[in-house]
């Protein structure tokens, strides 16, 4: 079946008992059981099993392309739990251009729990890794595109270096969805969402995903999911559901409306450069082109100083100054001062004059207009 048929259907046969089309929200925490130790369908608690969760488990797998996905209660839940499958004394290779609560974690949980962690630039990431991984290495994580910059990885290559040196790679793919890519088609061995996102798309929940290429993979982070405890509720559950059945649709719209505003930013006198792997300008572009069905709806781009960034930021009237992204509304943020200021002090930190754009589904006209005023 093609990407929009399953998004409504995969693992979602109308309900047994009373014919309903749309997923039961199965609230609640415990099963009668048939016999002592005889489950019915494996349910015996909700922190090990929900139907609705499974539901939402096995309809975003069959997106990312394979049989095994996990469902969290966050995003940053999901990835924790994926670094529990490494010890401490570890060694992961890691972009320096993620979300900087990735950073977060890793530098300010597992670095002093004695996790080693080597960051690469994304322009040279290509060519450092190899010798990054040299001395070793269990895991290598990667965003594309990245968060803030839109940076583009050719996760392909980035497989070939992490197998040959016995690592897994990890790919969170929030930005593209996977409307947009699909990592273990290229490769890779995990691929991590916020659900809160794109999947979500309605600014109405927090969630987290692990999709698995390996079976014998899966069962190892199900028994980290189940014995850490970092589950969505059912109703989180459901409206992530909910939100993969418009999400081709969506995610149409998000691009176009992107690609739109960031020619127009493009020519903007007061906007010094935009970030965004549709224009043939970007670096990545040939990269993001041959490895995703289009380009996405984030973009950032520079403004003349920092007090230019944070005034244009506060001045739209359509596009609202918040966090997150991924939703059907249109959000404008100061990466700095906001979603990535956990990396001041990095050698990746975001640049004081960027500023975030998540696009949403409104008029592009209206949002090309709110710009334009605010730009001054």
């Amino acid at each position: 079946m093609d990407f929009q048929t399953r998004a409504i259907h995969a693992g979602q046969d109308p309900d047994p008992i009373t014919g309903a089309v749309t997923v039961p929200i199965y609230q609640t925490s415990t099963y009668a059981q048939d016999g002592v130790g005889k489950p019915r369908g494996g349910f015996d608690y909700s922190r090990s099993a929900n139907p609705t969760r499974r539901a939402l488990e096995v309809c975003l797998a069959s997106l990312e392309s394979t049989e095994h996905g996990l469902a969290f209660g966050s995003g940053m839940a999901a990835t924790t739990t994926v670094m529990h499958l490494l010890s401490p004394g570890a060694h992961v290779v890691s972009l320096g251009d993620v979300y900087g609560g990735t950073y977060r974690l890793f530098s300010r949980v597992y670095e002093p729990k004695g996790y080693r962690f080597t960051y690469l630039a994304a322009d040279s990431f290509a060519d450092e890794l190899p010798g990054a991984l040299e001395g070793g290495a269990d895991l290598v994580w990667l965003e594309t595109p990245t968060n803030p910059l839109l940076n583009i990885v050719d996760i392909a290559a980035a497989a070939e270096a992490a197998h040959a040196a016995g690592a897994l790679l990890a790919v969170d793919n929030t930005f593209a969805s996977p409307y947009l890519q699909r990592p273990l088609e290229h490769g890779a061995d995990l691929v991590v969402h916020s659900t809160t996102k794109y999947l979500g798309g309605h600014s109405d929940l927090v969630g987290g995903f692990v999709a698995i290429a390996d079976g014998e993979l899966a069962e190892r982070l199900w028994f980290l999911q189940n014995s850490l405890g970092g589950v969505p509720g059912p109703l989180d559950s459901w409206l992530v559901l909910r939100g993969l059945k418009t999400l081709a649709v969506r995610m149409r719209a998000h691009c176009d409306n992107a690609a739109r505003i960031a020619e127009f930013l493009e020519a903007h006198p007061r906007v010094t450069r935009v970030l965004y792997p549709g224009l043939a300008s970007h670096p990545g572009h040939e990269i993001a082109a041959r490895q995703m069905d289009g380009f996405g709806g984030m973009l950032s781009f520079l403004a003349e100083s920092e007090a230019e960034a944070v005034r244009v930021a506060e001045s739209t009237e359509i596009w609202a100054l918040a966090e997150s992204l991924g939703g059907v509304e249109s959000l404008i943020e100061h990466p700095g001062r906001m979603t990535h200021a956990s990396t001041a002090d990095s050698p990746f930190a975001a640049p004081s004059e960027l500023i975030r754009l998540s696009v949403g589904i409104e008029s592009a006209d209206d949002l090309i207009a709110d710009l334009e005023r605010a730009l001054g």
